[in-house]
């Protein structure tokens, strides 16, 4: 077994697949916050590593920061196996009951991102298809319309991963967004395209004037996803040119 910072690596976890895992959240944790879409040293992304294994930044940290090894390797029950800092308590009850109760996301990547954030405090505020962007998410989003306080027990974490019922959205009343997926660089591409969608949304209705924005048809809008759907290999290139746009601006990072 390989020697980790607390010891020996469990049994069931394999070393490279850690490294890798590790080297591509920290990536994706630095360039959301190059981004704006970080607060404080809050919010969490995670990643189903093997059963009952899985990464997440620590807490304490801006995501500007973060290394790969300073990512935990944590089990289902909230204990750090790996990893130099402690866990926020509020990443372990939401991202464990969504990894549990949602076998698709692997990666789990809930922000206050600010203009995907100002959709869920309006009173039945939706995600409109109305762009190009938007459309990707065309049936894949779910909408938690309940506001309950802070993620501090099992009851609530497991509230909020049962909105998510097979999505890979959901926006999160007077909260944020989570968005899932089955790697690491195919939620971080939708995180990415959901705030520009719902930026462009709110730039569209404060330069409307009170008109309708512009509806795509039902039809077109499933077209449209399937074919953003089709075209995955980009979600795998946009994350291996973060890293290297990483590399070199911010030398040492890894």
């Amino acid at each position: 077994m390989t020697q980790t910072a607390r010891g020996l690596l469990p049994p069931d976890v394999n070393a490279a697949e850690l490294a890798a895992g590790r080297e591509d959240l920290a990536a994706a944790l630095r360039w959301s916050a190059r981004l704006g879409l970080n607060e404080g040293v809050c919010n969490h992304y995670s990643y189903e590593l093997a059963p009952d294994r899985y990464l997440i930044n620590p807490q304490g940290l801006h995501w500007s920061e973060v290394r790969p090894a300073d990512i935990l390797l944590i089990d289902g029950a909230g204990h750090v196996l790996d990893g130099p800092h402690p866990m926020e308590p509020t990443a372990f009850f939401i991202h464990s009951w969504i990894h549990r109760l949602n076998p698709h996301a692997r990666a789990v990547l809930h922000t206050h991102m600010p203009h995907a954030t100002a959709l869920t405090l309006i009173q039945g505020g939706r995600l409109e298809w109305c762009n190009q962007n938007a459309l990707r998410f065309h049936g894949r989003v779910a909408f938690d319309d309940t506001y309950n306080g802070l993620a501090l027990d099992d009851a609530e974490g497991r509230r909020i991963a049962s909105q998510l019922a097979g999505a890979d959205v959901v926006f999160m009343a007077s909260h944020g967004v989570t968005v899932v997926g089955r790697s690491i660089a195919w939620a971080f591409d939708d995180l990415y395209y959901l705030e520009r969608a719902c930026l462009h949304q709110v730039l569209a209705v404060q330069a409307a004037g009170g008109r309708p924005l512009r509806q795509v048809p039902e039809d077109l809008c499933r077209k449209v996803a399937a074919q953003i759907a089709g075209e995955r290999q980009q979600s795998d290139l946009f994350l291996q040119s973060v890293k290297r746009m990483l590399d070199r601006d911010e030398p040492g990072w890894r």
